[in-house]
């Protein structure tokens, strides 16, 4: 598997970018539903949201990166059997996943720099509080980090069924081209 897309199929950082988030918003959901249930005294009641943050992070560096090597590599072409209409619900989709993610991750950060703390990242280093103590900062973020969260989730649910529809009803290369298996052409 080449490196870059082509214009056939996606090339292995475009696969590996794309695989990594998705595991990693799903854990970062299911973390969050869990950690929200913490009393005081849990062992993980510190530790959990310090790693739900600290991966938070990482899922921004990766979906930054992963805006960039679009710039850099274009997704491959659509398939020819996809009419204009799949054409255009996969980039709407797919658009809204981005902007969903980022929303979440955004603020997430918000949430958490609301009294002036940075958020330190694996304890490693630590990314500054750049805009913090608005009004209700905290519960607005709140809301819409939850909000957003539910829907992205269900709607990158929507997302993996499209495109096991596309695998099995369909028949095409939709599904193999995102596992970085489809035939080269």
């Amino acid at each position: 598997m080449q490196w870059r897309n082509s214009s056939n199929q996606y090339g292995l950082v475009s696969v590996a970018i794309h695989w990594l988030v998705a595991v990693a918003v799903f854990s970062l959901f299911a973390l969050g539903l869990w950690m929200t249930d913490l009393t005081y005294y849990s062992e993980w009641y510190r530790t959990a949201p310090a790693l739900h943050k600290s991966i938070g992070v990482t899922v921004f560096a990766l979906m930054l990166l992963r805006v960039l090597w679009r710039l850099w590599t274009p997704m491959p072409a659509a398939l020819s059997s996809h009419s204009a209409r799949v054409r255009l619900l996969s980039r709407l989709g797919h658009g809204l996943l981005y902007v969903g993610i980022f929303t979440v991750l955004l603020s997430g950060y918000l949430i958490s720099t609301t009294e002036g703390r940075g958020v330190s990242v694996f304890g490693l280093f630590e990314i500054p509080a750049m805009l913090s103590g608005l009004p209700n900062q905290a519960d607005i973020a709140g809301a819409i980090h939850l909000y957003v969260a539910w829907g992205l989730i269900i709607f990158a649910g929507l997302h993996a069924l499209a495109a096991v529809k596309h695998h099995v009803f369909d028949r095409d290369e939709t599904l193999k081209r995102i596992v970085g298996c489809a035939p080269k052409q």
